[in-house]
């Protein structure tokens, strides 16, 4: 039996992010953390962003955010967080797994919703900038 990487690569973008209000969720687990970017376009869900990514990623947009290692506890924290259950449960974000547009070899996890919920787009690719601009 293969035993498990003892960490878990997740991609943020939002309020998980350093100095951003949620943190301090993830803080406690983290292994490392490195900037990155994937396809995918934000919007504006108020407090936080939202991601998602249509089916041609080839024609989407790209954001900005870090690549985090953080222990199994962190991700169910996250989980709990998202609202994430489980596949093929109902769920506020997906949990898919991606790959750096930049860096394809860096792949992990990301929360996604499957549309923009009618939400505006966020101008630029990095929720911290727009949010402080808000």
């Amino acid at each position: 039996m293969l035993d498990e990487p003892p960490y878990i690569r997740v991609f943020i973008y939002g309020s998980l992010l350093p100095g951003l209000s949620n943190h301090h969720v993830v803080a406690p687990h983290l292994q490392s953390i490195v900037p990155g970017t994937i396809a995918g376009t934000l919007v504006d869900f108020g407090p936080y962003p939202g991601l998602f990514r249509t089916g041609d990623l080839r024609s989407a947009g790209t954001v900005r955010g870090c690549w985090i290692e953080v222990t199994r506890i962190g991700l169910q924290k996250m989980d709990e967080l998202e609202g994430f259950a489980g596949i093929e449960e109902e769920n506020d974000y997906e949990r898919v797994w991606v790959r750096d547009s930049n860096h394809p070899k860096m792949q992990g996890w990301v929360y996604v919703w499957r549309d923009n919920r009618g939400y505006p787009v966020v101008r630029g690719n990095y929720w911290p900038d727009y949010f402080a601009a808000k």
